[in-house]
């Protein structure tokens, strides 16, 4: 895929945006962003859009060269209207991240309404019908993104409490869910000193597990949202092997700095295309863009960092001797 360059460790495509208002059939508020996987050869989005009355559902869209991407003109999820779960949805829902486990594609997202946020989670076989599974957290917990593999016949989930940081629960059977350990805080000081989250669901590399995630400075003029990433161990991914010392992008073009939300870049998606890694972004939760680097390229950069944090670190020296 043809490149631009910038300062930046990913790519920002030519053409971004990718997904904007315009290439909608129906009016909306606006677009947020998008969970990605890839289906039988092509690739299927979920899209979080906006609806004018303010509230947030999830569109169907797919593609199959990863950049032209029809959007479906009906919601495939949304909250209900009525039932127990529609309390717990009435401002609707937002942050698809889309799972392949087990036959199944399972969606995790996050539920808000008048008691808090939670996260809700959801399976598809067909992508045409979509079967609710209930509720992963309590209360005021955001940005879940399930792990496409059993770690001891467990599944995991990286999660964000209200504290800012990052951890990690396990579960046999997606309803009960302990055993919970913290994985990554966020760092004074450091481009993500405010709160960090998951963005794409972890894809597992040769080193191990490579994870996006987002960042949050808070500012004089509001927060700043850019995305890292970090490298978790194989067999227990609540240990960090590396992390990035600065951001592999953050918003400075003008569709990154302006919109709903300014001088954001956050993402809930990514793929691997020929050891190459698509990252499908919301900007300003105004639209959808697109940024690719290479996974090597991504994971020695990680890497990198972690030899210099030791480096850095007061004690390093003493434990040499």
């Amino acid at each position: 895929m043809p490149r631009s360059t910038g300062p930046d460790l990913i790519h920002r495509w030519k053409g971004n945006p990718l997904i904007s208002l315009e290439d909608l059939s129906f009016r909306a508020a606006d677009v947020h962003n998008a969970g990605i996987v890839r289906r039988n050869g092509h690739l299927m989005m979920l899209l979080n859009v906006e609806s004018l009355q303010g509230h947030n559902l999830f569109y169907r869209a797919q593609s199959q060269d990863g950049i032209n991407f029809t959007v479906d003109p009906n919601p495939f999820l949304q909250p209900p209207k009525d039932g127990p779960r529609a309390r717990y949805e009435t401002f609707g829902i937002r942050d698809p991240r889309i799972t392949p486990l087990d036959d199944k594609f399972y969606i995790t997202y996050l539920a808000d309404s008048e008691f808090g946020l939670r996260l809700g989670l959801a399976a598809t076989t067909d992508w045409e019908t979509v079967e609710f599974l209930g509720y992963m957290s309590q209360p005021d917990v955001k940005n879940g993104a399930l792990f496409p593999c059993k770690f001891d016949g467990r599944y995991a989930l990286l999660k964000r409490p209200s504290g800012g940081d990052i951890w990690i629960s396990y579960s046999r059977d997606l309803t009960y869910w302990g055993d919970e350990k913290v994985v990554m805080t966020t760092r004074g000081g450091h481009w993500d000193s405010s709160r960090i989250g998951a963005a794409a669901v972890p894809i597992e590399i040769e080193q191990g597990w490579l994870l996006i995630y987002y960042g949050a400075k808070d500012t004089s003029a509001g927060p700043l949202v850019r995305l890292g990433a970090a490298i978790l161990d194989r067999d227990d991914p609540s240990k960090v092997i590396a992390r990035s010392n600065i951001p592999i992008i953050g918003p400075r073009e003008d569709y990154e700095r302006i919109g709903d939300i300014p001088n954001m870049v956050f993402s809930c998606g990514a793929i691997l295309r020929d050891h190459e890694l698509w990252i499908y972004y919301g900007a300003s939760n105004s639209c959808i863009c697109l940024g690719t680097a290479g996974v090597e390229e991504i994971a020695e950069f990680c890497l990198a960092c972690a030899v210099v944090q030791d480096y850095l670190r007061p004690d390093a020296e003493d434990e040499d001797e």
